[in-house]
């Protein structure tokens, strides 16, 4: 089980450029109308699949709230969405409802098929396996797929140079045959790393903790290429489309800087400044903690001084004001923003 906490960070060596990352798991869409399915339940258009491209997209309920985050994959036997491995059943169970007469197989892989990540280093993928790059950002061969993640562009406060990394997804034997394998003590500190990573890049995730609290905007999927306005109907377009085009995106996600302490994903959080909001990703950074957190972009008292205007149209989003408002009773967080990546959509 994937733990959430971030209370400490792994010691020993430096954390391996390559490994096992035990807390994702993979859903696999096969059949010939695998596509099409997808592209009427997620936020992106999957049909950019086809041009072999990995792809970000959202799962959302019907409510517009983020139930997964997925990364997906070409994969040669069928469609590969990586996700934690905590909430791969239920986003199966979901998803399964909504086949009807679609001609489409849904399959949790998690125990054929294997995720290892390559991270912190300019190093290519192991096994003498093909680099993916720019142009070709999924590369496959004998059932084994590498995928670009994305360069990690480094905050200014960051000295290190960009660095690429890759999902590579394929069965133990296969991988196995290639070399790879994975050295159990070596995980924790790689999936330490990841989870840094993905904190650094501004990369969102939702976990059991914190799944369906959140429209895709919230967790600033629109600015890093994770929706699609213009593919047509999906689950949750709607009250989607409303937040982008009506001006109606309240909170986002922030990259932050947390003391020492014990913290949790989903932990409600209330800064100085009046903002308040909910740690979605955690790691130990030193004595301290990076994090990232969907915040109100108001502080509470100006968010309190428009509430009597918003009383009776809250919509669909009403659920998620009262998650958010729930974190301005919590204790007073001496955070620290710390820059993203890329710029913050205006509200």
């Amino acid at each position: 089980m994937n733990n959430t906490n971030g209370t400490t960070a792994p010691t020993g060596n430096e954390a391996p450029s390559w490994g096992r990352l035990p807390q994702f798991g993979l859903i696999r869409f096969s059949g010939p109308d695998n596509l099409s399915f997808l592209q009427g339940q997620l936020s992106n258009d999957t049909n950019r699949l086809t041009a072999g491209a990995p792809l970000l997209a959202a799962y959302s309920t019907p409510q517009g709230r983020v139930a997964a985050v997925l990364h997906l994959l070409p994969h040669s036997s069928g469609v590969m969405a990586i996700l934690p491995l905590e909430i791969v059943l239920p986003t199966v169970e979901r998803l399964r409802k909504y086949v009807l007469r679609a001609k489409v197989r849904i399959e949790d892989v998690s125990d054929q098929f294997v995720v290892f990540g390559r991270n912190g280093s300019d190093a290519p993928p192991p096994g003498g396996l093909p680099a993916p790059d720019a142009e070709h950002a999924y590369v496959e061969r004998d059932g084994i797929g590498v995928a670009l993640l994305g360069s990690d562009r480094q905050p200014s406060d960051r000295q290190p140079s960009p660095t690429n990394r890759f999902w590579i997804i394929g069965t133990a034997p296969d991988l196995a045959t290639q070399g790879i394998v994975s050295q159990p003590a070596e995980e924790p500190r790689l999936e330490h790393a990841w989870r840094l990573a993905d904190i650094r890049a501004g990369l969102p995730q939702v976990y059991a903790a914190t799944r369906e609290m959140f429209v895709a905007q919230m967790l600033n999927l629109d600015l890093i290429d994770g929706i699609s306005f213009t593919k047509g109907c999906f689950t949750g377009q709607e009250i989607i489309a409303r937040t982008q085009h009506l001006g109606r995106i309240k909170r986002r996600l922030h990259r932050l800087r947390l003391p020492a302490g014990t913290w949790a994903v989903g932990q409600a959080v209330h800064l100085h400044d009046g903002r308040s909001g909910r740690l979605t990703e955690l790691a130990a950074a030193g004595a301290e903690f990076e994090a990232l957190a969907v915040l109100t972009l108001e502080t509470a008292s100006t968010a309190a001084a428009g509430a009597a205007g918003a009383a009776g149209s809250a919509g669909a989003s009403g659920a998620e004001d009262m998650a958010i408002a729930g974190a301005a009773s919590s204790t007073l967080v001496a955070a620290t923003e710390l820059p993203l990546p890329y710029a913050l959509g205006s509200a």
